[in-house]
């Protein structure tokens, strides 16, 4: 038998491992590591606890894609530190993260783990596109992000979120019947309609305003009697009165939010996403010496030690 594939929503992890640990934790030139240092543990924490036969780490070419910007301009806006060359937006990274974000990608590469990425589009795009391809293995995609829940499913291989937002120790592994009891939305399509609820209820977090007077729970009880986004519209505006009278008024004031909002919160699974090569975890690092140079250089030593004795070949 083997493991799943794994799915790494990169961003986030290495983005909580920042705010994890303190950033007294430097290289000899006085770098901060805290994230280096969290993300690469959290990495052999992975291969430890979750055996993936597969990992694939999953980048942001763009992380607030035009395609979704020009059909809701509040999409993430409000994480815009400023604007960049070419007109892009430069999202608002704290200045000790952002040079560390590259030591990380080297110790990928040194150690042989793919990453992937999708010109023009968001890591959950990519993560979308490579768990939606996927035939063969069961699918475990590692975020903090809840959007990402839209892609639990059955079939043809099972797909399962492990949610790390409070932390590896506290990870959740979370499938269509988790999604479906913890947000009360139909069991046989959890992950598109998470997506639709996400959709109605609105994310201040990501730009989405959601329609107004509706929350989570109006949201997913509409979704389940209704079966999806689309139905529930149609249904209003048809004037069915199963819709009471206030939601079918709500709804229509929030009609070009919700002609555009399915394409912003759904991931592109059609992303076209390049690897960087194949996508089987590393029995031994790909590049030993390079490895024992980024850990001496950046002060790496217990966390790469452990990645070291997390592959399957040690």
């Amino acid at each position: 038998m083997t493991g799943p594939l794994a799915l790494l929503d990169s961003a986030s992890l290495y983005f909580r491992s920042f705010y994890a640990l303190p950033d007294s934790m430097t290289a000899p030139d006085g770098t901060p590591v805290n994230a280096v240092r969290g993300f690469t543990d959290t990495l052999a924490r992975i291969l430890t606890d979750r055996r993936p036969s597969r990992l694939v780490a999953c980048l942001d070419a763009d992380w607030r894609p035009k395609f979704r910007t020009d059909l809701l301009p509040s999409y993430k806006a409000h994480r815009v530190a400023e604007i960049g060359d070419g007109g892009t937006d430069v999202e608002e990274v704290p200045d000790t993260l952002t040079p560390q974000v590259p030591i990380i990608l080297d110790v990928l590469a040194a150690f042989g783990f793919a990453t992937a990425e999708a010109a023009g589009y968001e890591a959950d795009d990519v993560i979308g596109a490579l768990a939606t391809r996927e035939q063969v293995d069961a699918v475990e995609v590692i975020t903090g992000d809840r959007d990402l829940f839209q892609l639990v499913r059955t079939e043809p291989t099972p797909a399962s979120v492990v949610y790390v937002g409070k932390g590896w120790a506290k990870a959740e592994e979370l499938g269509p019947v988790e999604i479906a009891e913890r947000y009360g939305v139909p069991v046989d399509h959890a992950g598109p309609a998470y997506a639709d609820m996400a959709a109605l209820r609105g994310d201040p977090s990501d730009g989405l305003p959601g329609v107004a007077g509706i929350g989570e729970k109006t949201a997913a009880k509409l979704i389940t009697q209704f079966g999806s986004l689309a139905e529930l519209v149609a249904a209003a505006s048809s004037g069915d009165s199963r819709v009471p009278l206030k939601t079918r008024l709500r709804l229509a004031d929030a009609a070009d939010y919700l002609a555009v909002a399915p394409t912003v919160v759904r991931v592109a699974v059609d992303a076209p996403v390049t690897q960087s090569g194949p996508d089987a975890v590393p029995a031994a690092p790909a590049d030993p010496d390079r490895v024992a140079q980024l850990a001496e250089r950046w002060n790496l030593g217990r966390s790469v030690e452990r990645l070291l004795a997390a592959l399957p070949g040690s």
